[in-house]
């Protein structure tokens, strides 16, 4: 029924003002331009700056950018008010929020990266694993960079699951096994340090190495 959003509109009392923040700063190439708007390029669909000299509905607009306090500062220096600083929130996020000269608010965010969090993530396990063996592989876990930690923690918890026969049990043994296993063959040989590091002699799982 629907092809999906097109665009969202901004209303703005002055074009060219408006264009120096959503344009220059946030970056967002000219798409379309005509009398009284301009369509900007945001990536998943289109902003239309829609010249109004009296606006009567504002626009709530949500921006991702790898760097949240540098992005709110441009925007601030470029004559944007910040309302709240860059902060951490509740849903694992850092998000700033400013207005523009015409009143509508840009939120600026980024999710936090699992090395910002303040816990440790829990294992998506169903069986059950002895104590060491959990906090075991939340330790290798760390040195899997964030961005892929999260498909790294379901492989060897499924590896580890699946390989635990009947009783259902995971010590510590099987999780070092899952934990080399679940890497494909060419990245296994990154495995070495951190399992040196944690007291583990990796030639005692050669076995998993070749497999």
């Amino acid at each position: 029924m629907f092809f999906g959003l097109s665009h969202v509109d901004v209303p703005v009392r002055q074009l060219a003002r408006a264009r120096t923040l959503y344009e220059s700063v946030l970056g967002f190439p000219v798409a379309e331009e005509g009398e009284g708007f301009v369509d900007l390029d945001a990536a998943s669909a289109r902003i239309r700056l829609v010249e109004s000299p009296a606006p009567e509905k504002l626009a709530s607009l949500r921006v991702e950018a790898p760097d949240v306090e540098a992005a709110v500062g441009a925007l601030a220096e470029a004559g944007a008010t910040v309302l709240y600083a860059p902060t951490r929130t509740d849903q694992l996020t850092i998000e700033g929020v400013v207005r523009d000269a015409d009143g509508n608010t840009i939120t600026v965010w980024r999710a936090l990266t699992e090395d910002e969090y303040d816990f440790v993530p829990e294992l998506p396990k169903e069986k059950g694993w002895s104590p060491e063996a959990e906090e075991l592989v939340k330790s290798l876990l760390k040195t899997v960079p964030a961005l892929f930690r999260g498909l790294a923690r379901r492989k060897v918890v499924k590896e580890a699951e699946e390989r635990a026969g009947a009783d259902g049990h995971i010590d510590r043994d099987l999780a070092i096994r899952a934990f080399i296993s679940a890497q494909s063959p060419p990245n296994r040989k990154r495995l070495l340090e951190p399992l040196r590091a944690h007291g583990i002699e990796p030639a005692a799982y050669q076995d998993e190495f070749d497999a």
